[in-house]
This record gives structure tokens, C-alpha cells and sequence, in this order.
């Protein structure tokens, strides 16, 4: 199931949270609207009747503009402007009783009432009348949404510094650790970053001491060895030149091995592949295991190329070549290579514990003796680099690794 991002689920909330406003203001409207309608008909039905009643009864012209002021009513006088707006002016209401006829007019800025009686004929306009309530309650709508669309911008803009970081995050976790994630804000994702920076910076330092101190070491280590094959080779041919070139070799392998597995425990494993034949990365393994090939029983199906990097899938090889020999009885390995597997067959009694196990550096059946030492674990770490697997079984009396998913970096 794919995880939801939290840019979307801000959105989806923002977006409810401006339905959940447009929904309620459009019923609280429509009650409010309703309401108004209602107060504004009684008003005028109750003003109607009493100047009905006043024209009618009382024709004191006195009183009669005193009960006008009370309503806050004024007549139109301009009598074209009367029959303009009687003839222009939508009705929506109209009474008749005996003692005449009440006409209630609106537009929508104005709101007017019309009566006749016997003697009388006037339309009154009403002072009191404002559309602004719609007004103020557009705008408080419309103002409540601009909030709510300014606060989802400031909390996105608060929030895209996350982007950067995980692309940041993803990039070192590849090893890159040229990123720069500093950040000048003042809230708690810049907190995250801007620690997240210092962490990345000093693991840098430290990486650089390291690489320093690897070179360093290794040059130191060269040289002595580099100087004593050559004077090995100066020495006359018999058992001990061939003893000391063949020490002088093994120790330049244990140099290449070590720099490979500072890698691999670093997590900084730089994998250079190119397209190999896997019979020759077979042969630089048997050749740096120092071996006789007769103890490595080659079984292939067809010429098989492989994408990998040459030295680190040779030392991987070599160190299952090391391993079957060391634990094996009668000091043989049997390799069967095909476009899905690399298979490693001993004899000997089956591991002890469940492979994930062994794959821990420097993990033992019984004592230190028998360890396996960095050797599983440095397959499994160049293996997963390759993006293949390294698996076990136990069958016949056969101990059988298998380097499976090989299709992967077949060219």
C-alpha cells in the first residue's frame, strides 16, 4: 500500500476544512435569508394596516407623518418617479382588505409600500431598507476563505524544505555526502535540517580522516612489500623464492581484500561495473585464493557475461572458494554457473545456524578458531551492492551456496 504523502493529506484537509465553510455558510444564508423574509412581511403587513388604518380613520395629516416617522417611512412625491417605480418594481406582496389595498415592492436596494385606500393613493419608500447584509456576509465568506487559502500556502511553503531534505537524506544514504541541506529559517524542520547538515558535515570529516588514514597505511604497507618481492626475485629460483613471492602475493591481496572490506563497513562501497566474462572473474578469484585449481571443480552451462565490479565479485568469489576449502573434508569445491545462480558445493557437516547468522563479521560455530571471520559478510554486502542474494542449503552431505538472482547483471 503506498503511503500517503503529508503534502496530500494537508491539502485534503484544507480542502474539507473550505467545503466545510462553503456548506455551512450556504445553509446558515439561506436560513438567515429566510428569517429576514419573514420579519420583513410582518413589519410590512403591521405598517400597512396601521397607515391603511390611519388614512382611513384619522386623516390628521399630524399624526399621520408622525406614524410615517415611526416606521421610517417617506412618500416618493416625484409622481413620474412613482409610476416608474410601480411599473419597474418587482411585487412581492400584496394585500386587500375593505378598507383598501397594500402592495409591498423590492429591488435590490430598495424596498417600497404601496396603498390605496378610498380617498388616498401613495407609494412610501422605506428609509430603514439595506441590502448590506448580504454585502458584509459575502465578504466575511470570501474573507474566510482567503484565510483559509493563505494558510495552506504559508503551511506548504513552511513544509518544502521536507522535499529537499528527503532528496538530501536519499542522496547521502547512496553515499553521496556532497549535500548542503543548512537552512536560515527559525522553526523546527529547519532545526531538523540544519542538525542534519552538521551530522552529515562531521561524518565527512571523519570519512576524509579515514580515507587519509587508509591511504596512508596502505602506502606504508606497499612499499615494504612492494621492496621485498623484489628482492625475492633477486634471490636464486628454488623452494624459498617461490615461498617468499608467494607470501609477497598473498600479502598484496590481503591489502586489496582490507581496502574492500573498509568499504563494505563503511557503507561507502563504490561499485564500478563493466561487462566481464564470469570464467575470468572465476580465475582471478582461484589466483587470489593462491589455490591449485584442481581443487576447484568448474562446472558452466555457457559463456556467461556478467556487469560487475571485477575486483570486489572476485573477492567475493574467493572468499566462498576459501570458505568451502577451509570447512571441507576432503578440501574441494565444486562451482556450477548458469544465467541464474553461481552455485558453491562442499562436503562437510552442515552450519550450525541460520545463515543470516554467519553473515555478521566474525561470527563462530563453536570458537575463534572456526570463525568465519569478515568472509560471508563481506560477500553479502558485495552481493547486495550487485543486488543479488546470497542463500544456503544443506543436502546429501553437500553444503550449497548459491549467488542467486545472477540474471540481474548478466550483459
Amino acid at each position: 500500500m503506498k503511503k500517503s504523502s503529508i503534502f496530500s493529506s494537508i491539502t485534503f484537509i484544507f480542502i474539507m476544512a473550505a467545503v466545510g465553510v462553503i456548506f455551512t455558510s450556504i445553509l446558515f444564508y439561506q436560513y438567515d435569508k429566510e428569517q429576514r423574509e419573514r420579519n420583513f412581511l410582518n413589519r410590512y403587513a403591521l405598517m400597512s394596516k396601521s397607515i391603511q388604518y390611519q388614512l382611513a380613520f384619522s386623516p390628521d395629516l399630524k399624526d399621520f407623518f408622525k406614524l410615517l416617522k415611526e416606521f421610517h417611512m417617506e412618500p416618493v412625491k416625484d409622481i413620474k418617479r412613482a409610476l416608474y417605480l410601480l411599473n419597474n418594481t418587482p411585487i412581492v406582496y400584496q394585500h386587500t382588505s375593505s378598507i383598501g389595498t397594500a402592495l409591498i415592492l423590492k429591488n435590490r436596494k430598495s424596498a417600497y409600500l404601496y396603498i390605496t385606500t378610498n380617498k388616498y393613493s401613495l407609494l412610501l419608500k422605506d428609509k430603514k431598507y439595506s441590502s448590506s447584509r448580504d454585502i458584509i456576509f459575502g465578504s466575511i465568506f470570501i474573507s474566510i476563505l482567503i484565510l483559509i487559502v493563505i494558510a495552506y500556502i504559508l503551511t506548504i511553503k513552511k513544509l518544502l524544505p521536507l522535499k529537499k531534505l528527503k532528496i538530501q537524506i536519499e542522496k547521502f544514504a547512496k553515499g553521496d555526502l556532497d549535500i548542503d541541506v543548512k537552512s536560515d529559517n527559525e522553526d523546527e524542520i529547519a532545526d531538523v535540517a540544519n542538525a542534519f547538515d552538521n551530522a552529515v558535515k562531521q561524518i565527512k570529516r571523519l570519512n576524509n580522516s579515514r580515507i587519509l588514514f587508509l591511504r596512508n597505511i596502505m602506502h606504508e604497507l606497499k612499499t615494504p612489500i612492494t621492496k621485498g618481492r623484489i628482492t625475492a626475485e633477486m634471490l636464486p629460483d628454488g623452494k624459498n623464492k617461490e615461498r617468499l613471492i608467494s607470501v609477497f602475493e598473498k600479502l598484496h591481496n590481503l591489502i586489496e581484500e582490507f581496502i574492500a572490506i573498509e568499504k563494505v563497513s563503511s557503507g561507502f562501497m563504490d561499485v564500478k561495473d563493466k561487462s566481464f566474462r564470469l570464467i575470468d572473474i572465476i580465475d582471478e578469484a582461484i589466483d587470489l585464493a593462491m589455490i591449485d585449481k584442481d581443487r576447484v571443480e568448474l562446472i558452466k552451462s555457457d559463456e556467461i557475461n556478467v556487469k560487475v565490479d571485477f575486483k570486489l565479485f572476485s573477492i567475493a568469489i574467493k572468499n566462498m572458494i576459501d570458505n568451502a576449502i577451509k570447512y571441507s573434508p576432503d578440501k574441494k569445491v565444486q562451482i556450477i554457473a548458469n544465467k541464474k545462480a553461481i552455485i558453491f558445493k562442499n562436503r562437510g557437516e552442515k552450519l550450525k545456524k541460520e545463515l543470516k547468522e554467519y553473515l555478521e563479521p566474525f561470527t563462530s560455530d563453536s570458537n575463534q578458531k572456526d570463525s568465519f571471520g569478515l568472509g560471508l559478510y563481506l560477500v553479502d554486502n558485495i552481493l547486495r551492492a550487485h543486488k543479488l542474494q546470497l542463500l544456503y542449503s544443506y543436502k546429501d552431505g553437500w553444503n550449497i551456496f548459491v549467488f542467486k538472482n545472477l540474471e540481474n547483471v548478466i550483459s
